[in-house]
């Protein structure tokens, strides 16, 4: 359109782009045709230098096979290195170690015992919580049967906390 107009302006007006974005496509075209005119990655073609030295990964291998995570690992460096890392970049360094050694995790829990009681209204669990300015929400739940009532009132007194328990 440009060749056949002539006016930047107006082409750039008619197409809806700025001047210096036509300018940078004319050039492109002129330079490579079309195929100057595709999409092109911004990905940087060399990736900047390394933020470790050899002896900082050795003291992350050091530390890592004393079975420290990375946020320790980041602390102990911090204190006796006066080496400033982030913990990604700690992180990336475990990766790349030859042989990572694997943190030894506690044992899982079996699972939770309830207390729970044998007779209905036996024992009743109680909570008030503040919803918004003037609502305040009381909660109770029965051990046993695990019913829970609720009921909002606008107040928390002691006299709506009789009223909840008698209702």
């Amino acid at each position: 359109m440009f060749e056949e107009v002539g006016n930047a302006s107006l082409v750039s007006l008619r197409c809806g782009i700025s001047r210096p974005t036509l300018r940078k496509w004319l050039q492109r075209y002129r330079e490579r045709g079309v195929d100057g005119l595709a999409e092109t990655s911004r990905r940087p073609h060399r990736s900047p230098t390394t933020k470790m030295s050899q002896q900082a990964l050795e003291w992350i291998s050091e530390l890592r096979q004393r079975g420290l995570g990375s946020r320790r690992i980041q602390s102990e460096l911090s204190r006796w290195h006066d080496l400033q890392l982030s913990r990604p970049t700690i992180e990336k360094a475990l990766q790349t170690l030859p042989q990572r050694p694997r943190l030894r995790r506690p044992p899982m829990r079996k699972g939770t015992r309830r207390y729970a009681k044998e007779v209905p209204g036996e024992r009743i669990q109680m909570d008030t919580c503040k919803i918004a300015p003037g609502v305040y929400q009381y909660t109770a739940v029965d051990d046993c049967t695990r019913i829970r009532v609720l009921a909002v009132y606008s107040r928390r007194t002691a006299a709506n906390s009789l009223l909840f328990l008698e209702s």
